[in-house]
């Protein structure tokens, strides 16, 4: 049997046989097979050990990988399947490649890269001629950037930067460029530098400043704002992205409005970028998804649709084709994965026509738009496109052994196809961008989500020894935002849509109750605990409920009212939200909350529920999230974005977005007891202090602002697009070994993975 997460008294070798003085570990993973325990250590996150201890004589044995994972396999197999097991190891392609040892480093790869190579790039003057290159080869719709044909070397280079200087001295800082973009040719400059004498200046003091003594912000910093990104395409192959009514059906919203806000802000940020280097041109970002015939009234049968609120930014859909024809209905992301490939080579063919070219930067989403961002790359040119991986979920450590007991859920979920994809995308990309530390190393006590993917077997199918190193430097944490013209301060008055005031107390206090809401709110002096969530088991909204039903005193000093799911279970089709449905029912009945809950169904328009948010921060409540894990926490950050005191999950995202007790507070969903003492003690100080509340309230929109806004995460994404594609020119970065690696991985296996799966019938 395997047991997860239990504290054993261990005997800790430091190698081979031998008997050292016991300590208490944490150990994440136990293999019991008389007589042996075999266990999983993890000292500390990102870092594991393997010993096998015999129960009868004691004796402690250091384990390979390979070997704790035979013993996982003979819990299935009941014997050691030894002989023809594929392994994958990725190990000896990055022996030699830098990355960090501390856990503290892990997602901040850039950071760390910069430091390295810096140093070793930039060490002497023959080694600065790869910049050199990399600085003549800029061109823009057929023009030269940066330099032209005058200089040649590293010498003329720094002649041309010292004449460049003294130049610009003598001229106002705002003259535009181009009253002296003549003479800056002359000298072997050519567009991109900037649109004024003062950014031009800056970008040559920057440069000089490399030549002559390198460091790695400087060098950040001259590559962030080198022009580099002009098209970008974004890849979300998934039904129902649109802009309206279905978001994503049934399960990946969230994913859809994360695309939506991120090209609102990219697009801003790559007009400004391109404002100030001086250049005239217009970029292009296109959401490559899925086009369905069969729309139910969307636009998703539309091939070109422009994102609203912005110049440059289309969907663009492609339709799912196989030999006998276009699937026109929306299926199940766990069943798309026969499609995938066709689709790629679809959507090659119709971006390089719609951009008249190949793009700069191409951004996958999930692990289906991971895997065809993979081989998009591949057909557009992998040298040149630089490729950004986001997983935002992976279902791995969403279902506890669905790795050595995959059979189990293949049928339904095909997580052989999903892992393998995940292996085959991250391995891919240049870089990897997460929201939280979390989501890649986990803490100390939670395996991160790319952790999970460190070693794994999948029984007769195949073994992975070492897949995703959650220490490769490709990994970087640059969390989201809310969309700050719909979620802002509950106290900028002037911009408050008083207009929906009305809807949005029928909403929460109206006496009607149907289809969209049940239950009153009787005393509405109260505050009140407010949760938005989907309805499922993992967002633990019922639980909440059951939190408020089973506390007097808590019930006594606020309301509770929560947004998720539908009212009625027959319109539901998920069988695990039907549950949540039922038991929220349930509940109500069995704590008797009449009078005190108000349970909305789910809500789709955002301008609305932006300004429901900031309602009840106008009666003095707070916003709860009690998930039993989350892996960033959108609402978390829109609520703290309205200025609402946040109590969120202590496991994942929220337990970095807030900092306990200062801008809101953790709390632990299995304790549901300690939650209520927490939102109890939390009012009574508001009742004694009326000012705790607004000193909470401030305290989260300051750490909004310092850290989780778009703009912050469009700035940082260009310049890791700009950093990256510095060192995957002048270095090993593009990995040439590792992809034909995974080249032989994706046509030896996983095509044959996804034969298995069945097609689904029009």
């Amino acid at each position: 049997m395997v047991e997860q997460r239990v504290d054993y008294r261990v005997l800790h070798v430091a190698g081979g046989k031998g008997i050292l003085q016991p300590h208490d570990l944490r150990v994440e993973e136990a293999i019991v097979i008389p007589p042996f325990v075999s266990i999983a250590l993890r000292p500390r996150p990102g870092v594991w050990e393997y010993f096998r201890i015999n129960a009868f004589e004691l004796n402690v044995d250091n384990l390979s990988v390979a070997e704790y994972l035979r013993f996982k396999e003979e819990l299935v197999d009941g014997e050691y399947n030894e002989k023809f097991v594929l392994e994958l190891d990725f190990e000896p392609f990055n022996a030699t490649f830098p990355r960090p040892s501390r856990s503290s480093s892990i997602g901040n790869g850039v950071q760390f890269l910069n430091r390295h190579l810096s140093s070793f790039m930039f060490r002497n003057k023959e080694s600065l001629e790869p910049l050199l290159a990399f600085l003549r080869t800029h061109k823009c719709d057929g023009h030269a950037m940066m330099l032209n044909d005058r200089i040649r070397n590293i010498s003329k280079l720094q002649s041309s930067l010292a004449k460049a200087e003294e130049f610009l001295s003598k001229l106002m800082p705002n003259t535009p460029c181009s009253e002296f973009e003549y003479e800056l040719q002359g000298l072997g400059f050519e567009r991109g530098w900037g649109d004024t004498a003062e950014r031009v200046s800056e970008m040559v003091h920057l440069l000089l400043d490399i030549l002559q003594a390198p460091d790695p912000n400087t060098s950040e910093t001259f590559l962030g704002r080198i022009p580099m990104v002009f098209n970008v395409v974004i890849v979300s192959p998934h039904g129902y992205f649109g802009q309206a009514n279905i978001l994503g059906l049934p399960d990946t919203g969230g994913q859809i409005i994360y695309i939506l806000d991120q090209v609102h802000a990219l697009e801003k940020e790559m007009l400004d970028k391109i404002q100030k280097q001086g250049l005239d041109v217009s970029p292009k970002i296109l959401i490559v998804t899925r086009l369905i015939p069969e729309a139910k009234g969307t636009t998703c049968n539309q091939r070109l649709e422009r994102v609203s609120g912005t110049e440059h930014t289309y969907i663009f859909r492609v339709p799912f084709r196989t030999k006998n024809g276009i699937l026109r209905k929306w299926i199940s992301r766990f069943d798309m994965w026969p499609y995938l490939e066709t689709f790629a080579e679809d959507a090659s063919h119709e971006i390089a026509a719609e951009l008249q070219g190949i793009p700069d930067l191409i951004i996958g989403n999930y692990s289906h738009g991971n895997l065809v961002a993979t081989l998009l790359s591949y057909k557009l040119g992998i040298t040149q496109v630089r490729l950004c991986n986001i997983a935002h979920s992976l279902e791995k450590t969403k279902h506890p052994d669905s790795d050595i007991y995959w059979k189990k859920y293949e049928d339904k979920y095909h997580f052989t196809c999903q892992f393998t994809a995940d292996l085959i995308a991250m391995n891919n990309a240049d870089f990897i961008i997460t929201s939280t530390y979390q989501e890649i190393a986990g803490s100390k006590n939670n395996v991160g989500q790319y952790e999970s993917h460190t070693a794994f077997t999948l029984p007769r199918l195949y073994r992975v020894v070492h897949g995703i190193d959650v220490f490769d430097p490709n990994f970087n944490i640059v969390s989201p935002g809310a969309d700050m013209s719909v979620y802002f301060p509950y106290s900028e008055t002037e911009k408050r849509l008083t207009s929906l005031h009305g809807s949005i107390e029928k909403l929460v206090y109206g006496a009607e109750q149907n289809e969209e809401h049940v239950g009153l709110l009787n005393d509405r002096s109260k505050p009140i605990i407010f949760s938005m969530a989907k309805l499922d088991k993992v967002k633990n909204v019922t639980g909440l409920v059951e939190c408020f039903g089973k506390s007097s005193k808590l019930r006594e000093l606020v309301n509770l009212v929560v947004v998720g799911g539908h009212i009625d279970v027959h319109k539901s089709r998920d069988k695990e939200e039907m549950e949540e449905i039922e038991k929220m029912h349930s509940l109500i009945e069995k704590y008797n909350l009449h009078g005190q809950f108000r349970w909305i169904n789910a809500q789709m328009n955002r301008a609305r529920n932006g300004e429901l948010y900031r309602c009840i921060a106008d009666v003095k409540g707070v916003f709860v999230q009690p998930a039993f894990y989350e892996g960033f926490g959108l609402t978390v950050v829109e609520a703290m974005t309205c200025g609402l005191p946040t109590f969120a999950t202590c496991h994942g995202g929220p337990a970095e977005i807030i900092e306990h007790g200062i801008s809101g507070f953790h709390i632990e969903p299995h304790q549901p007891d300690h939650v209520a003492t927490m939102l109890i003690n939390f009012f009574e100080q508001c009742q004694h202090d009326p000012g705790y509340w607004n000193e909470i309230s401030d305290a989260g929109l300051k750490r909004i602002h310092e850290r989780y806004t778009w703009k912050i995460y469009s700035e940082r994404l260009l310049t890791l697009a700009g950093v990256y594609g510095f060192w995957k020119h002048v270095s090993k970065l593009e990995r040439r070994e590792t992809r034909r690696y995974l080249e032989m991985f994706y046509i030896l296996k996983f095509r044959d993975l996804v034969k298995s799966i069945p097609l689904v019938v029009n």
